[in-house]
Protein backbone atom coordinates (compact mmCIF):
# COMPACT_ATOMS: atom_id res chain seq x y z
CA UNK A 1 0.00 0.00 0.00
CA UNK A 2 2.92 2.38 0.62
CA UNK A 3 4.13 1.92 -2.95
CA UNK A 4 1.35 4.04 -4.44
CA UNK A 5 2.80 6.73 -6.70
CA UNK A 6 1.83 10.41 -6.23
CA UNK A 7 0.20 10.56 -9.66
CA UNK A 8 -1.95 7.57 -8.70
CA UNK A 9 -3.13 9.36 -5.57
CA UNK A 10 -4.38 12.27 -7.70
CA UNK A 11 -7.03 9.92 -9.02
CA UNK A 12 -8.45 9.21 -5.57
CA UNK A 13 -11.76 11.02 -6.26
CA UNK A 14 -12.84 7.81 -8.00
CA UNK A 15 -12.76 6.09 -4.61
CA UNK A 16 -15.58 6.83 -2.22
CA UNK A 17 -18.09 5.11 -0.05
CA UNK A 18 -20.86 5.34 2.47
CA UNK A 19 -22.00 3.77 5.68
CA UNK A 20 -24.67 1.08 5.59
CA UNK A 21 -26.32 -0.91 8.34
CA UNK A 22 -23.49 -2.46 10.38
CA UNK A 23 -21.16 -2.02 7.44
CA UNK A 24 -19.45 0.08 4.79
CA UNK A 25 -19.88 0.35 1.03
CA UNK A 26 -16.80 1.24 -1.05
CA UNK A 27 -17.07 2.29 -4.68
CA UNK A 28 -14.44 2.44 -7.39
CA UNK A 29 -14.62 3.05 -11.14
CA UNK A 30 -15.28 -0.57 -12.02
CA UNK A 31 -16.41 -2.27 -8.82
CA UNK A 32 -18.57 -1.68 -5.78
CA UNK A 33 -17.87 -3.72 -2.63
CA UNK A 34 -19.50 -3.95 0.76
CA UNK A 35 -18.51 -5.49 4.08
CA UNK A 36 -21.10 -6.03 6.82
CA UNK A 37 -20.77 -7.29 10.37
CA UNK A 38 -23.35 -10.09 10.62
CA UNK A 39 -25.28 -10.79 13.84
CA UNK A 40 -22.95 -13.74 14.57
CA UNK A 41 -19.94 -11.40 14.51
CA UNK A 42 -18.54 -12.55 11.18
CA UNK A 43 -17.75 -10.06 8.39
CA UNK A 44 -19.81 -10.81 5.29
CA UNK A 45 -18.58 -9.30 2.02
CA UNK A 46 -20.26 -8.55 -1.29
CA UNK A 47 -18.78 -7.44 -4.59
CA UNK A 48 -20.39 -6.39 -7.84
CA UNK A 49 -19.06 -5.04 -11.13
CA UNK A 50 -20.39 -1.66 -12.16
CA UNK A 51 -21.88 -1.35 -15.67
CA UNK A 52 -19.62 -0.10 -18.47
CA UNK A 53 -21.64 3.10 -18.48
CA UNK A 54 -19.79 4.23 -15.34
CA UNK A 55 -16.58 4.39 -17.40
CA UNK A 56 -18.13 6.01 -20.46
CA UNK A 57 -17.42 9.50 -21.81
CA UNK A 58 -20.53 10.77 -19.99
CA UNK A 59 -18.86 10.22 -16.63
CA UNK A 60 -15.98 12.47 -17.72
CA UNK A 61 -18.11 15.44 -18.78
CA UNK A 62 -18.30 18.32 -16.27
CA UNK A 63 -21.77 18.96 -14.80
CA UNK A 64 -23.14 15.80 -16.48
CA UNK A 65 -21.01 13.56 -14.26
CA UNK A 66 -22.39 15.36 -11.20
CA UNK A 67 -25.98 14.77 -12.33
CA UNK A 68 -25.27 11.09 -12.85
CA UNK A 69 -23.37 10.96 -9.57
CA UNK A 70 -26.42 12.22 -7.67
CA UNK A 71 -28.57 9.43 -9.06
CA UNK A 72 -25.78 6.96 -8.41
CA UNK A 73 -25.43 8.03 -4.78
CA UNK A 74 -29.18 7.84 -4.15
CA UNK A 75 -30.19 4.71 -6.05
CA UNK A 76 -27.04 2.63 -5.61
CA UNK A 77 -26.65 3.72 -2.00
CA UNK A 78 -30.22 2.86 -1.03
CA UNK A 79 -30.03 -0.49 -2.82
CA UNK A 80 -26.91 -1.54 -0.95
CA UNK A 81 -28.23 -0.13 2.31
CA UNK A 82 -31.15 -2.51 1.92
CA UNK A 83 -28.77 -5.40 1.22
CA UNK A 84 -26.96 -4.67 4.46
CA UNK A 85 -30.29 -4.60 6.29
CA UNK A 86 -31.07 -8.02 4.84
CA UNK A 87 -27.89 -9.39 6.43
CA UNK A 88 -29.08 -8.17 9.83
CA UNK A 89 -32.63 -9.45 9.29
CA UNK A 90 -31.61 -12.98 8.33
CA UNK A 91 -32.61 -15.13 5.39
CA UNK A 92 -36.34 -15.12 6.10
CA UNK A 93 -37.00 -11.37 5.97
CA UNK A 94 -35.13 -10.15 2.90
CA UNK A 95 -36.34 -7.16 0.94
CA UNK A 96 -35.63 -7.65 -2.76
CA UNK A 97 -37.11 -7.58 -6.25
CA UNK A 98 -40.23 -5.47 -6.68
CA UNK A 99 -40.42 -4.65 -2.97
CA UNK A 100 -36.85 -3.31 -3.04
CA UNK A 101 -37.57 -1.21 -6.15
CA UNK A 102 -40.62 0.46 -4.63
CA UNK A 103 -38.79 1.02 -1.33
CA UNK A 104 -35.98 2.85 -3.15
CA UNK A 105 -38.43 4.96 -5.19
CA UNK A 106 -40.48 5.81 -2.08
CA UNK A 107 -37.34 6.86 -0.20
CA UNK A 108 -36.27 9.12 -3.07
CA UNK A 109 -39.70 10.75 -3.27
CA UNK A 110 -39.79 11.41 0.47
CA UNK A 111 -36.25 12.86 0.46
CA UNK A 112 -37.00 15.22 -2.44
CA UNK A 113 -40.32 16.21 -0.89
CA UNK A 114 -38.94 16.99 2.58
CA UNK A 115 -35.61 18.58 1.69
CA UNK A 116 -36.49 20.38 -1.55
CA UNK A 117 -40.22 20.82 -2.12
CA UNK A 118 -41.21 21.60 1.47
CA UNK A 119 -38.71 24.52 1.85
CA UNK A 120 -39.71 25.82 -1.59
CA UNK A 121 -43.39 25.67 -0.64
CA UNK A 122 -42.91 27.41 2.71
CA UNK A 123 -40.73 30.16 1.26
CA UNK A 124 -43.10 30.66 -1.68
CA UNK A 125 -46.08 30.85 0.64
CA UNK A 126 -44.35 33.42 2.86
CA UNK A 127 -43.27 35.38 -0.21
CA UNK A 128 -46.92 35.60 -1.26
CA UNK A 129 -47.83 37.00 2.14
CA UNK A 130 -44.90 39.33 2.74
CA UNK A 131 -43.74 40.19 -0.82
CA UNK A 132 -40.12 39.37 -0.06
CA UNK A 133 -38.84 39.49 -3.63
CA UNK A 134 -36.92 36.72 -5.47
CA UNK A 135 -33.56 37.16 -3.70
CA UNK A 136 -34.85 37.20 -0.12
CA UNK A 137 -37.41 34.53 -0.91
CA UNK A 138 -34.73 32.17 -2.22
CA UNK A 139 -32.45 33.02 0.69
CA UNK A 140 -35.28 32.12 3.07
CA UNK A 141 -35.85 28.89 1.15
CA UNK A 142 -32.17 28.00 1.52
CA UNK A 143 -32.19 28.81 5.23
CA UNK A 144 -35.29 26.64 5.76
CA UNK A 145 -33.71 23.81 3.76
CA UNK A 146 -30.49 24.03 5.74
CA UNK A 147 -32.38 24.19 9.05
CA UNK A 148 -34.38 21.06 8.15
CA UNK A 149 -31.19 19.26 7.13
CA UNK A 150 -29.18 20.19 10.23
CA UNK A 151 -32.13 19.55 12.55
CA UNK A 152 -32.79 16.17 10.97
CA UNK A 153 -29.15 15.08 11.25
CA UNK A 154 -28.88 16.33 14.84
CA UNK A 155 -32.02 14.47 15.93
CA UNK A 156 -31.36 11.13 14.23
CA UNK A 157 -27.75 11.19 15.42
CA UNK A 158 -29.06 10.69 18.96
CA UNK A 159 -30.65 7.36 18.02
CA UNK A 160 -28.22 4.59 19.10
CA UNK A 161 -28.53 2.56 15.88
CA UNK A 162 -28.00 5.65 13.72
CA UNK A 163 -25.08 6.79 15.87
CA UNK A 164 -23.45 3.41 15.21
CA UNK A 165 -24.04 3.86 11.48
CA UNK A 166 -22.35 7.25 11.76
CA UNK A 167 -19.38 5.44 13.34
CA UNK A 168 -19.17 3.33 10.18
CA UNK A 169 -19.27 6.58 8.21
CA UNK A 170 -16.31 7.81 10.22
CA UNK A 171 -14.51 4.52 9.56
CA UNK A 172 -15.11 4.93 5.83
CA UNK A 173 -13.53 8.41 5.92
CA UNK A 174 -10.56 7.24 7.97
CA UNK A 175 -9.90 4.30 5.65
CA UNK A 176 -9.92 6.42 2.50
CA UNK A 177 -7.81 9.09 4.22
CA UNK A 178 -5.26 6.43 5.19
CA UNK A 179 -5.09 5.09 1.65
CA UNK A 180 -4.69 8.55 0.13
CA UNK A 181 -1.92 9.29 2.64
CA UNK A 182 -0.10 6.08 1.66
CA UNK A 183 -0.46 4.62 5.16
CA UNK A 184 -0.81 0.88 5.82
CA UNK A 185 -4.42 -0.22 6.10
CA UNK A 186 -4.20 -1.54 9.63
CA UNK A 187 -6.67 -0.68 12.36
CA UNK A 188 -3.96 1.17 14.27
CA UNK A 189 -2.92 3.35 11.31
CA UNK A 190 -6.46 3.96 10.07
CA UNK A 191 -7.61 4.96 13.57
CA UNK A 192 -5.09 7.85 13.53
CA UNK A 193 -6.67 9.43 10.45
CA UNK A 194 -9.13 12.33 10.35
CA UNK A 195 -12.88 11.80 10.62
CA UNK A 196 -13.55 14.36 7.88
CA UNK A 197 -13.09 14.16 4.14
CA UNK A 198 -13.62 16.97 1.60
CA UNK A 199 -15.51 14.74 -0.86
CA UNK A 200 -18.02 13.54 1.73
CA UNK A 201 -21.68 13.46 0.75
CA UNK A 202 -22.49 15.66 3.74
CA UNK A 203 -20.23 18.37 2.30
CA UNK A 204 -21.91 17.91 -1.07
CA UNK A 205 -25.36 18.47 0.43
CA UNK A 206 -24.32 21.72 2.14
CA UNK A 207 -22.79 22.95 -1.11
CA UNK A 208 -25.95 21.95 -2.96
CA UNK A 209 -28.06 24.03 -0.55
CA UNK A 210 -25.84 27.12 -0.84
CA UNK A 211 -25.55 26.98 -4.63
CA UNK A 212 -29.30 26.47 -4.97
CA UNK A 213 -29.86 29.85 -3.25
CA UNK A 214 -27.84 31.65 -5.91
CA UNK A 215 -29.07 29.55 -8.81
CA UNK A 216 -32.79 29.74 -8.06
CA UNK A 217 -32.55 33.48 -7.40
CA UNK A 218 -31.64 33.93 -11.07
CA UNK A 219 -35.05 32.57 -12.06
CA UNK A 220 -36.79 35.65 -10.72
CA UNK A 221 -40.29 35.67 -9.21
CA UNK A 222 -42.34 32.56 -9.98
CA UNK A 223 -45.86 31.38 -9.15
CA UNK A 224 -45.82 28.79 -6.38
CA UNK A 225 -46.55 25.84 -8.68
CA UNK A 226 -43.73 26.82 -11.09
CA UNK A 227 -41.43 27.30 -8.11
CA UNK A 228 -42.04 23.70 -7.03
CA UNK A 229 -41.72 22.29 -10.55
CA UNK A 230 -38.47 24.20 -11.15
CA UNK A 231 -36.92 22.69 -8.01
CA UNK A 232 -37.57 19.18 -9.30
CA UNK A 233 -36.51 19.81 -12.89
CA UNK A 234 -33.39 21.82 -12.05
CA UNK A 235 -32.18 19.75 -9.11
CA UNK A 236 -29.91 17.58 -11.33
CA UNK A 237 -28.29 20.69 -12.84
CA UNK A 238 -27.67 22.28 -9.44
CA UNK A 239 -26.26 18.95 -8.24
CA UNK A 240 -23.90 18.88 -11.22
CA UNK A 241 -22.60 22.35 -10.38
CA UNK A 242 -22.21 21.44 -6.70
CA UNK A 243 -20.28 18.29 -7.66
CA UNK A 244 -17.80 20.30 -9.76
CA UNK A 245 -17.27 22.72 -6.90
CA UNK A 246 -16.60 19.91 -4.41
CA UNK A 247 -14.24 18.24 -6.87
CA UNK A 248 -12.33 21.49 -7.42
CA UNK A 249 -12.21 22.40 -3.72
CA UNK A 250 -10.96 18.94 -2.71
CA UNK A 251 -8.04 19.29 -5.12
CA UNK A 252 -7.25 22.91 -4.28
CA UNK A 253 -7.65 22.99 -0.50
CA UNK A 254 -4.09 21.76 0.17
CA UNK A 255 -2.65 24.48 -2.06
CA UNK A 256 -4.81 27.54 -1.42
CA UNK A 257 -5.54 28.89 2.07
CA UNK A 258 -8.67 30.68 0.87
CA UNK A 259 -10.18 27.40 -0.35
CA UNK A 260 -9.41 25.75 3.00
CA UNK A 261 -11.33 28.53 4.72
CA UNK A 262 -14.13 28.30 2.18
CA UNK A 263 -14.64 24.58 2.68
CA UNK A 264 -14.41 24.69 6.48
CA UNK A 265 -18.21 24.79 7.01
CA UNK A 266 -18.53 21.69 4.81
CA UNK A 267 -16.07 19.82 7.00
CA UNK A 268 -17.69 21.09 10.20
CA UNK A 269 -21.09 19.76 9.15
CA UNK A 270 -19.59 16.27 8.98
CA UNK A 271 -19.44 16.27 12.79
CA UNK A 272 -23.18 15.55 12.65
CA UNK A 273 -22.80 12.46 10.45
CA UNK A 274 -19.61 10.85 11.78
CA UNK A 275 -18.62 9.27 15.07
CA UNK A 276 -15.26 7.93 16.25
CA UNK A 277 -15.22 4.23 15.23
CA UNK A 278 -14.16 1.34 17.41
CA UNK A 279 -11.67 -1.30 16.26
CA UNK A 280 -14.36 -3.75 15.13
CA UNK A 281 -15.98 -1.01 13.03
CA UNK A 282 -12.63 -0.09 11.45
CA UNK A 283 -12.06 -3.73 10.54
CA UNK A 284 -15.25 -3.74 8.49
CA UNK A 285 -14.37 -0.55 6.60
CA UNK A 286 -10.85 -1.79 5.85
CA UNK A 287 -12.22 -5.11 4.60
CA UNK A 288 -14.63 -3.35 2.25
CA UNK A 289 -11.92 -1.08 0.85
CA UNK A 290 -9.45 -3.92 0.33
CA UNK A 291 -12.05 -5.99 -1.49
CA UNK A 292 -12.95 -3.10 -3.78
CA UNK A 293 -9.33 -2.15 -4.41
CA UNK A 294 -8.28 -5.72 -5.13
CA UNK A 295 -11.02 -6.08 -7.74
CA UNK A 296 -10.10 -2.68 -9.24
CA UNK A 297 -6.35 -3.17 -9.50
CA UNK A 298 -5.36 -6.69 -8.44
CA UNK A 299 -2.59 -5.12 -6.34
CA UNK A 300 -3.63 -6.52 -2.96
CA UNK A 301 -5.17 -9.78 -1.91
CA UNK A 302 -8.93 -9.71 -1.53
CA UNK A 303 -10.37 -11.00 1.72
CA UNK A 304 -12.63 -14.04 1.51
CA UNK A 305 -16.22 -13.17 0.75
CA UNK A 306 -19.06 -13.67 -1.64
CA UNK A 307 -20.22 -11.89 -4.74
CA UNK A 308 -23.50 -10.00 -4.65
Amino acid sequence: MNSAKPEQQLRMPSYGGQAVMEGVLMRGKKVVAMAVRAPDGEIVTFREDLPEFYRSKWMKMPIIRGMLGLWDALSLGLTWLTKSANVQAGTDEKLEGKDLFFTVIFSLVVAIGVFFLLPAFLAGWLDGLLYLGPWWSNLLEGVIRLAILVGYLAVIGRIPDIARTFAYHGAEHKTINAFEAGSPLTTEEVARQSLVHPRCGTSFILTLVLISILFFSLLGPLPLYLRLVSRILLLPLVAGIAYEYIRWAAGAMDKIAFVRALIRPNLALQSLTTREPSKDVLEVAITAFKLMYAAETGEIEAPPGQDA
